[in-house]
């Protein structure tokens, strides 16, 4: 166990301070250090959540998982209101708390993979039937990412929903009655975004990106020109030159882009392989969990990051459309960087328990 955890400490260390580095150098010639010196505090944050989730015993999250989705589901409909939730670009999703701005989904991240975890820790036996193991925690998911959807965000929509099901699958849910409803909420989707002028216009830039790249495809394109521009080795740091207005939020989602062009194809190979570090050694964990919440706990938060990670280099390499997610430890971003680095240390928790019977008294070696 202790190779996995000193894998998955190096590898989210290495990200995170790479993170920072390149935070400033996409962001200085516009910002100087203001994006740096705010995400500064909430890595310090983050890590003080870390540790502290890292030393609490994770199985008590079992017994506050109830309380905490329902909070969750409390903010996300909060959030949602005019007056209360502040609304950027025609989305509603952040909560204004004077010098600092926290984006309730990402925490529905968390709470909706610690709901699922604890009902399927409980109700193992009963997973396979149709009941227990698709309509009671489907409606919980429907909620909650039905609620993300509104604000709206199809991106966390996207992950959420699959991650969830993801777990579900892992805790034992019959998967030909996992199908037809996850095919149906991807049709949904589907119709969501063709009723949407600018999401439509995003797909249509994926499909097409030559005939929009001045566009809806923007993005997407001026994002491979600094990749192909970087090469093997980069450009230098702090040499990027589509940062400097052609490439957009390229310090939040498209940070990944800037990477490759300064520092080149082995930065960001280096990236993936750091992501597949985090899998390996957080699939590791999960797996030798002392109980059954645990190892589902520790597979879905594995799983989440991993899938987001995916997701957001998918779209900085024109692979998938464009969703609007953070690259996890590197972009910049509060309230996901605070999550992040809880789910990590929850995964540390995991690590340190798996020698320890229920009653929290250590086994004999």
């Amino acid at each position: 166990m202790k190779w996995a955890t000193t894998i998955l400490v190096a590898s989210v260390a290495a990200l995170l301070a790479l993170g920072l580095v390149m935070l400033y150098s996409a962001s200085m010639d516009q910002q100087g250090a203001r994006y740096l010196n705010k995400q500064l505090e909430w890595a310090g944050l983050g890590m003080v959540a870390c540790c502290v989730a890292a030393v609490v015993d994770y199985r008590w999250l079992q017994k506050l998982a109830l309380p905490f989705l329902g909070l969750t589901v409390l903010m996300l409909i909060a959030v949602l209101i005019p007056g209360v939730g502040v609304e950027r670009n025609g989305a509603r999703r952040w909560f204004d708390f004077g010098p600092v701005h926290f984006q309730p989904s990402e925490l529905a991240k968390l709470t909706l993979l610690l709901g699922i975890a604890a009902y399927g820790a409980r109700f193992q036996e009963k997973m396979l039937n149709f009941r227990h193991g698709l309509l009671i925690p489907g409606l919980g998911i429907a909620l909650t990412c039905g609620l993300v959807f509104l604000e709206p965000d199809f991106g966390t929509t996207v992950l959420l929903a699959t991650a969830a099901i993801i777990l579900l699958l892992i805790a034992g849910a019959n998967w030909k009655h996992v199908v037809l409803p996850a095919l149906a909420g991807a049709v949904l989707v589907g119709v969501a975004i063709f009723n949407d002028p600018v999401r439509l216009k995003r797909i249509e830039a994926f499909l097409h990106p030559e005939e929009h790249r001045s566009g809806a495809g923007w993005q997407a394109y001026q994002s491979m020109v600094a990749l192909g521009s970087g090469g093997v080795t980069g450009l230098g740091l702090g040499n990027s030159r589509q940062k400097l207005g052609f490439v957009p939020e390229h310090h939040t989602d498209f940070i990944f882009s800037i990477i490759g062009e300064e520092l080149g194809i082995i930065a960001t190979l280096g990236i993936i392989l750091a992501f597949m570090a985090i899998l390996g050694s957080g699939l590791y964990i999960a797996w030798r969990a002392r109980d059954r919440f645990g190892l589902l706990l520790g597979a879905g938060i594995t799983f989440l990051i991993c899938l987001q990670a995916f997701i957001n280099i998918g779209v900085v390499t024109s692979a998938l459309p464009n969703k609007g997610l953070p690259l996890p430890f590197i972009s910049y971003g509060g309230s996901s960087l605070l999550m992040m680095l809880t789910a990590v240390g929850i995964l540390l928790s995991i690590a340190h328990h798996h020698d320890q019977p229920h009653d929290g008294s250590t086994s004999e070696p």
